[in-house]
């Protein structure tokens, strides 16, 4: 199922994508509860709330979905994808960390900063936690004159966290991931240059936008590109990132070198994670301007300015485009 989260007047909705139709998961439950024998009493229209009621929801979109699937022609619900707004899958995530999985990125970032490969990434998953309540969907991108200073993208996938656990091993992990999303980590470089010399990690170089979308992809609907691994599964599924039209990135979410199953082991030691948590891959190889540029790909200097377009897909999840929007106080 492909679940997305859309402006209806002020409130957010959440619905279902079926077939390029925006299916409306609350208004749909009562347009079929008296011909589906459903499990809950209610549907939820909001998605952590509806992740927190366990596979009983999911349970019932599945039913929902196959509801509108047989009764299309003759129901009179659902709107046109490009008829609606949609925002983040998850528009406030219950908290959102963000991993450095992938060693081509980290190899290339420390090599054009003269340093050599850290041998402490093959040892731990590692994360940090950035701002869940800075989520953006597709559309416009507010950024202040300071964020312009080497404002950048990172082309990342994220897992949404489907049921609480603590202390979750890697062999049992992926059976707590709802579903996959595109994810950009915006981040303005003049700003997170300066502030990590006090060796406190990223913050307002970080905290101002994350972007997620353009709709969350459950598990099986990516069973013909999943590799099972000793420490849990990966996909073969190509990243690719354009600005203003040009190809600038590319990738595949299986060359992460740590699988998402050993970050949330590593998440959930002494911690418990809940439904609707969020959490990223880390920038994929040639998957932000950092990199690109220190490696001479760009010279002199690619950075983002306002206006500018930027569109981050991964295969058969879709692609987010953001423009980036100078905005005053």
């Amino acid at each position: 199922m492909k679940f997305v989260s859309y402006k209806e007047g002020k409130a957010t909705r959440l619905a279902l994508l079926v077939h390029d139709i925006v299916i409306d998961l609350e208004h749909a439950y009562h347009a079929a509860k008296d011909s589906v024998r459903f499990t809950l009493n209610s549907a939820e229209s909001d998605m952590v709330r509806f992740l927190q009621m366990g596979e009983a929801a999911m349970e019932d979109a599945r039913l929902i979905e196959q509801w509108f699937t047989s009764n299309r022609d003759t129901v009179q619900i659902g709107k046109k994808l490009s008829e609606v707004t949609l925002v983040s899958p998850i528009p406030r995530p219950s908290s959102m960390r963000d991993g450095y999985a992938f060693k081509q990125h980290v190899e290339a970032a420390r090599r054009n900063r003269g340093v050599e490969m850290i041998p402490e990434f093959y040892e731990i998953p590692i994360f940090y936690f950035t701002n869940h309540q800075a989520v953006f969907g597709p559309g416009a991108i507010p950024v202040r004159e300071l964020h312009l200073g080497k404002l950048d993208f990172e082309l990342e996938c994220a897992i949404v966290i489907g049921k609480e656990g603590r202390d979750i091993s890697a062999q049992d992990a992926d059976d707590y991931i709802a579903g996959y999303m595109v994810m950009n980590d915006w981040s303005a470089r003049e700003l997170q240059m300066q502030e990590m010399k006090l060796n406190l990690g990223p913050a307002k170089g970080k905290d101002f936008a994350t972007s997620l979308g353009p709709w969350m992809v459950t598990r099986d609907e990516l069973a013909s590109r999943r590799i099972e691994t000793p420490n849990g599964e990966t996909y073969d599924l190509e990243m690719t990132a354009f600005v203003n039209g040009t190809k600038v990135s590319e990738g595949n979410v299986k060359d992460m070198t740590w699988t998402f199953a050993q970050i949330i082991e590593r998440a959930s030691y002494g911690v418990t994670l809940y439904p609707g948590d969020v959490i990223g891959s880390g920038t994929c190889g040639t998957g932000c301007f950092l990199e690109l540029n220190g490696s001479k790909v760009y010279d002199p200097a690619w950075w983002l300015a306002n206006g500018d377009v930027v569109e981050c897909s991964i295969s058969m999840l879709g692609t987010l485009a953001n423009t980036v929007e100078l905005t005053r106080p």
